[in-house]
C-alpha cells in the first residue's frame, strides 16, 4: 500500500510558497517554512520528510549552508535536496550539487517540471533505501482534471456527438489547409489548464510555420502591451530596501544581482496576454477560420479526452501561466481549462478591444468560484452569438 509522502518546502516568498504549495498538495503532504532556523526545527520535530524543497538565496542561513548542516546530521543525510534558484550561472548548480544538493530548478519554474522531478526523486530514493519494495508498474498518472461528474459527462457526450457530425466539415477544412498553405493541418502547443497541468492543445493551423519564430519581432503590435515605467538597468532596490540603504532580498539576472521584491513588483506591470491585431502571421484562410472560430473545433478532442471541459478557463501558454503565480491570480487554475468560457462572452462577443490582463483573471477566478451546471449553460447559450467576432484578432 502506498502512502503519501511528506514534501518540506523552504522559501522566504510569499508568492513562490504559495504556488508550490497549491501544486503539490494535491499529491503529497506539504510541510511550507519560511527560513532555514524554522526548517532545521521541523526535520527535528518531523522524522519523516522525504523530500526537501529549498529556495537557495534566503536571510541569515541560505540554502547552502541548509544543504552542508542536512548532510552532516545522520538522521538527515538521506533526505533528498532540491534547490530553487533565480541564478543561471552554470557554477551556482555545479556548487550546489557539489556540495550535496540532488537536483536544481531555475525560477521562474514549470510546475510540471516540479512535480516531475519529486516524482522522479523520490521513486530514485525509494529504489536506493528499498529495491525489494519498488514496483516499477505502479505509474499511475495524475488526475487530468478536477471536474464534478456532470461536467465530465457532458463533455464526452457533448464532444463526441460534435465531432461525429462534424467529421466531413473537419476533413474539408483539413484539405483547404493543405491547398492554402504549406505545413501540417493541425498546429499543437503547450497550454496550462487546471492545477498548473500542462497539455498539448490543438487547433487547425492558421498561421504560417515560422509565426513562433516571427513572435519576438512584433513587440510593438501587441494589443496589451504596456510602456515600462522603468528600464530593466534600473531594477535596483524596492521603496522598504532604500529605506535600509541595502537589498534585503536578492536574486541573480542575467549574470548580476538584483532586488528580488523589485524585480517581482516589475514583472506584475507587464501584461500577461500577448495578442496582436491585423496578425501578419495569419494565413489567408487563416483569417476565415479565425473569425469563424473554426480553428477551435479540433479542440473537441481535446475536450472529449479531458484535457478541457466545453466551458472553462482560458488555456494559457506557459509563458503566461508562469507569471499568474500571485494570490489574487492563482484561484483561476481551480477550474478546468475550456473552449468557451465567461470572460469570452462577457465583452469579446460585444466587440469590445478594453478588456485588461486583470479583468479577464477577475472573470476566471469568479468563473471557478461559481462554477455550476447553471452557469455553464447560460455561458454556452451566450458563446453563439459572439462567435462572429468584429475585430481581426
Amino acid at each position: 500500500m502506498n502512502t503519501v509522502k511528506t514534501i518540506l518546502i523552504v522559501e522566504d516568498e510569499p508568492m513562490t510558497r504559495k504556488m508550490l504549495q497549491y501544486i503539490l498538495e494535491k499529491t503529497y503532504n506539504v510541510l511550507v517554512r519560511e527560513s532555514v532556523k524554522e526548517a532545521l526545527w521541523c526535520l527535528k520535530t518531523n522524522p519523516n520528510i522525504d523530500c526537501i524543497l529549498s529556495d537557495l538565496y534566503m536571510p541569515e542561513i541560505d540554502g547552502k549552508e541548509f544543504i552542508r548542516q542536512i548532510r552532516q546530521q545522520p538522521q538527515f543525510a538521506h533526505i533528498p535536496v532540491i534547490v530553487l534558484s533565480g541564478a543561471q550561472e552554470s557554477n551556482v548548480r555545479i556548487n550546489c550539487l557539489e556540495i550535496g544538493a540532488d537536483d536544481f530548478i531555475t525560477k521562474p519554474f514549470n510546475p510540471k517540471e516540479v512535480q516531475v522531478k519529486i516524482e522522479t526523486i523520490l521513486r530514485r530514493s525509494q529504489l536506493n533505501n528499498n529495491p525489494q519494495s519498488v514496483d516499477l508498474k505502479d505509474t499511475t498518472p495524475t488526475p487530468k482534471n478536477y471536474m464534478p461528474w456532470w461536467k465530465r459527462t457532458f463533455d464526452i457526450l457533448s464532444s463526441g456527438a460534435v465531432l461525429l457530425f462534424a467529421s466531413p466539415l473537419l476533413l474539408l477544412v483539413g484539405l483547404l489547409i493543405k491547398v492554402d498553405s504549406k505545413g501540417p493541418i493541425i498546429y499543437k502547443s503547450k497550454r496550462v489548464g487546471a492545477k498548473y497541468r500542462i497539455f498539448d492543445l490543438y487547433k487547425f493551423r492558421s498561421m504560417r510555420t515560422d509565426a513562433d519564430q516571427l513572435l519576438d519581432k512584433m513587440g510593438d503590435l501587441n494589443m496589451y502591451n504596456q510602456t515600462p515605467t522603468e528600464t530593466e538597468d534600473s531594477f535596483g532596490l524596492c521603496n522598504s530596501c532604500r529605506l535600509k540603504d541595502s537589498c534585503q532580498n536578492q536574486l541573480f539576472k542575467e549574470d548580476k544581482m538584483i532586488c528580488e521584491k523589485h524585480y517581482l513588483q516589475s514583472l506584475d506591470k507587464e501584461a500577461a496576454f500577448k495578442k496582436f491585431q491585423n496578425d501578419p502571421r495569419v494565413t489567408r484562410l487563416g483569417n476565415f477560420l479565425r473569425n469563424s472560430s473554426i480553428d477551435e473545433l479540433p479542440q473537441l478532442w481535446n475536450i472529449f479526452i479531458g484535457d478541457m471541459s466545453l466551458v472553462g478557463n482560458r488555456p494559457l501558454p506557459l509563458y503566461e501561466a508562469e507569471k499568474l503565480t500571485t494570490d489574487a491570480a492563482i484561484g483561476r487554475f481551480d477550474a478546468p481549462a475550456g473552449l468557451t468560457g465567461l470572460w469570452q462572452v462577457t465583452k469579446r462577443g460585444k466587440g469590445k478591444q478594453d478588456m485588461s490582463a486583470q479583468e479577464r483573471i477577475q472573470l476566471d477566478i469568479e468563473y471557478a468560484r461559481q462554477l455550476s451546471p447553471k452557469m455553464d449553460f447560460q455561458i454556452i447559450a451566450k458563446t453563439f452569438p459572439a462567435l462572429l467576432q468584429s475585430e481581426n484578432v
